[in-house]
């Protein structure tokens, strides 16, 4: 048996750790890896490095799958950095001295921040925005803050900025052109971007010349100007650009250019052919690729040309790197930003298309061929929705329409919009540049059972880096399932052919108030348990009705049924509404004495309610009745609703605090109480970025900054913890109601069946950006409507167990036996720390026949 082929990889940043999963995918017998990482953790996605910012953990930035390097064949060594290459001995030397030898060695040691040689940039609080360590140095420097500047207005430098934004600094972009994003971008869509960024709350200075950095007077820097001009600010990020890590091939003479970047050929080798370089360290035929997408596609040739030196029967010839295209769309402080091809135009012969609309902060720009038929490049600023037709129409060089004007120009005045349906696409047709998926591998995955997105992804990765061709991706998905002739639909069950969406729209557009009505009009059968609550449910969101009211009784589950949940002895739970968290000694007193005289377990939850547990069914409206005398309301922890909206003590007593978080909390909860949803509901508002209440592990949290409020959504607890997204910031107390309004009505709208809104994000095609394009820009126009349904919601509500109570005909339904009014004497409970607790069946079997309230042996 020969020996093992011996790699070394130099660094593993996304393009290092894209080779590996390359490699493992080929899976040539023979190999033998070491992988030297310079940083204390594996691979992160340093494209999504922003949301870190935004309650983003570096676990969830993760690239590794778990148990990745646990692998035979593969080490990967953290802190480790190398220092020199002896390519006569064919070994790499380490920082702490150690050789490692190799047959074929890979750099991949990527780019480092480009810092201007400005006379102070070495100032305390003074940083780049490269890797996790920096970012959590600048949140502590952020902390203390008021005001960051961002040296450098391209792609990194919007994206710096936005990081300084979502801690609640005061935000400036210092660039040296006269526009932003300069590479990217011409001087009418850096005209609009800017008002866009401007009008987030971010001052932009464009030719700027930094020439030296001193102490200020308000604050701990100033930035003096070539034109005299100061600006001051307490910390500075540097993102001015970046440059090509390089200092290894240039010590062991393996060639560079003359402006840095190692030299490879299109089988990403270097000058010594058992030496490779991938990714923002590589210099191809003159051009250093600083995006992600390339990167990628080296590692991919890389690992083919690896994998083909290791001798295997029916091997294929090795691809090549031909070049990649640079072109991109990202969301750039919520900015829609695309730039694809030739965007400035320089093709000889090239014809522009231009559209601007500066009151819509607008900019198209579309770049043709002489003849009018083909694609060359463009820009979109502030609507990038055609971005994915013009791409595949560049890259596939399909024909433009007639009048190809109008696939830029906006829809309603009458024109007939020219569109590219996914069938005229060829199979080729890269469908993610990112990890290289091609129509026909996607159409293959469909065809192999991949009927959801989320199996697509698995199946092909396609869309699980960037995400940008999620939208094309669904398209293809359901297009090549009604090929096969499956059908494409989400019935909620088989009496109603619609989807619990469809069937909400059905309900509040015909004015249904009762089951049967709806299952005569739209349905078929008696119903099931999975349609009834799911009507039930709707008919609260939409009327909000008694949910025991006698047409509503029967369609509730069990615990709905009986206004609490059921625990497993078969007693039940009471859950006051304890808003905010906040409670007077008085009531506090009463709920004690409701627990000491019904004998109730009593415990303080993590969402700042009391729960008193053991209550057989029929003690239940006696023991509400005591509460709701006492002014207490349903907690609704037995319903899909809201249930508790936790808080700090905010500015009221804390001294972090920015603003009253306690006061928001109880107004929000006093709101949204008794709202019916898909699933249960929680929220959480915190006084300050420390985030005491948890705010970014909700449904819906809220977090105090200096000039406002800031709103997440969609993340939850539980068995698959999320963390919640930044919907919109800065906002003052009616917006942020408004904004909470739309989203809880619109998830309410939309969301399948049980579907919490964590899941219902993923699920929808446009993600967090379609999310803020509905809530925050009101894009389909339905921003009144919502708030109107919300409001008719809030205006009706009703406490369920006052109006219980109140009933002499809900009233009887509370008893443990139909025939009996008897309490259940196989409900027996033991003392345990001055409190009852379920008996197990063996203390059962040992206490038969004696009082439900045992002592314990």
């Amino acid at each position: 048996m020969s020996d093992p082929l011996r790699i070394v990889v130099v660094g593993n940043g996304m393009v290092g750790q894209k080779l590996l999963e390359e490699l493992a995918e080929r899976r040539p017998s023979g190999l033998d890896i070491t992988v030297l990482c310079e940083e204390p953790r594996p691979a992160y996605d340093r494209v999504q490095l922003s949301s870190f910012f935004s309650g983003k953990t570096a676990e969830d930035l993760s690239l590794v799958p778990p148990g990745f390097f646990e692998r035979d064949g593969l080490v990967l060594r953290l802190n480790a950095k190398a220092v020199a290459i002896d390519r006569s001995l064919k070994q790499v030397t380490t920082s702490t001295g150690e050789t490692l030898p190799y047959d074929k060695l890979v750099l991949a040691t990527g780019s480092y921040p480009f810092v201007p040689p400005v006379p102070g940039r070495e100032r305390p609080d003074c940083f780049v925005y490269r890797t996790i360590e920096d970012l959590e140095a600048m949140t502590e420097a952020g902390g203390r803050s008021k005001v960051g500047v961002v040296v450098g207005g391209g792609l990194l430098g919007l994206e710096a900025a936005k990081a300084l934004k979502d801690m609640g600094l005061e935000t400036h972009v210092v660039e040296f052109a006269p526009r932003l994003m300069a590479v990217q971008v011409d001087d009418g869509g850096g005209r609009v971007l800017r008002q866009k960024i401007e009008a987030l709350g971010v001052t932009v200075h464009t030719q700027k010349n930094t020439v030296e950095i001193v102490d200020g007077e308000a604050r701990r820097h100033a930035m003096r100007f070539a034109d005299d001009s100061v600006l001051e600010t307490d910390m500075i990020v540097f993102s001015a650009g970046i440059r090509p890590r390089d200092e290894l091939a240039r010590a062991s003479e393996l060639g560079v250019g003359p402006r840095g970047g190692i030299v490879i050929d299109n089988h990403c080798r270097t000058l010594d052919d058992d030496i490779y370089a991938i990714g923002e360290c590589a210099l191809w035929d003159g051009k250093i690729y600083g995006l992600v997408a390339p990167g990628y596609e080296m590692a991919r040739v890389c690992a083919a040309h690896i994998a083909a030196a290791v001798p295997q029967e029916d091997a294929d010839e090795p691809p090549q790197f031909t070049g990649a295209d640079m072109s991109t769309k990202l969301k750039l402080m919520g900015v829609d930003v695309a730039s694809l091809g030739d965007a400035h135009a320089a093709t000889p012969g090239a014809r522009v298309c231009v559209y601007t609309d500066e009151r819509k902060q607008v900019y198209k720009k579309l770049v043709v061929s002489e003849d009018g038929k083909y694609v060359l490049g463009g820009v979109l600023i502030g609507d990038a929705e055609a971005y994915g037709t013009l791409l595949q129409m560049m890259l596939n060089r399909m024909e433009l329409p007639p009048e190809p004007e109008f696939l830029i120009l906006p829809s309603g005045d009458g024109a007939a919009r020219p569109a590219l349906g996914v069938d005229a696409l060829p199979d080729a047709a890269q469908i993610c540049s990112c990890n290289n998926v091609s129509k026909a591998t996607i159409c293959a995955a469909v065809r192999d059972g991949a009927h959801s997105i989320g199996k697509l992804k698995t199946a092909t990765k396609a869309g699980t880096s960037c995400g940008g061709c999620v939208p094309l991706t669904t398209q293809l998905m359901k297009a090549e399932m009604k090929r096969c002739g499956l059908s494409v639909n989400n019935h909620l069950c088989e009496h109603f052919p619609y989807s619990r969406q469809e069937l909400y729209h059905l309900i509040r557009v015909g004015r249904i108030e009762t089951f049967d009505e709806l299952i005569t009009r739209h349905g078929r059968g008696r119903g099931c348990d999975i349609c009834k609550p799911a009507a039930a449910s709707i008919f609260a969101s939409c009327w909000n009705e008694f949910v025991l009211k006698k047409d509503k009784a029967a369609l509730q589950d069990s615990n709905d049924y009986f206004l609490a949940n059921i625990q497993k002895d078969g007693t039940y739970s009471i859950v006051p509404r304890i808003a905010g968290g906040e409670i007077t000694p008085e009531k506090l007193i009463v709920l004690g004495e409701v627990a000491k005289k019904h004998r109730l377990y009593t415990k303080i939850t993590g969402g700042q309610r009391i729960d008193l547990f053991g209550a057989q069914v029929h003690q239940l409206p006696l023991i509400w009745k005591e509460l709701v005398d006492a002014g207490f309301e349903s907690g609704h922890a037995y319903g899909k609703a809201l249930r508790t909206v936790k808080s700090c003590v905010g500015s009221t007593w804390c001294r972090y605090g920015m603003l009253d978080s306690v006061s928001m909390a109880l107004a929000i909860e006093n709101r949204y109480k008794g709202l019916r949803a898909p699933h249960k509901i929680k929220s959480a508002v915190s006084g300050c970025t420390r985030e005491c209440a948890e705010a970014q592990s909700k449904d819906f949290g809220v977090i105090a900054t200096e000039k406002g409020w800031n709103l997440y959504v969609c993340g939850n607890g539980g068995m698959k913890p999320r963390h919640a997204e930044l919907l919109a910031g800065d906002l003052d107390d009616e917006t942020l109601i408004r904004y909470i309004d739309r989203f809880l009505m619109f998830y309410i709208r939309t969301a399948d069946r049980l579907q919490r809104t964590s899941v219902w994000r993923d699920n929808l095609e446009g993600g967090l950006d379609y999310l803020k394009d509905v809530v925050v820009h009101d894009k389909l126009g339905i921003g009144a409507e919502l708030e109107a349904e919300m409001a008719q919601v809030v205006g009706s509500y009703a406490c369920e167990w006052k109006k219980a109570i109140e009933s002499p005909e809900v009233l009887r339904r509370f008893r443990s036996f139909v025939n009996s009014d008897a309490p259940d004497s196989n409900v027996v409970f033991v003392d345990e720390r001055n409190q009852i607790r379920p008996a197990t069946p063996e203390e059962k079997a040992r206490f038969k026949g004696v009082p439900v309230i045992a002592e314990s042996a």
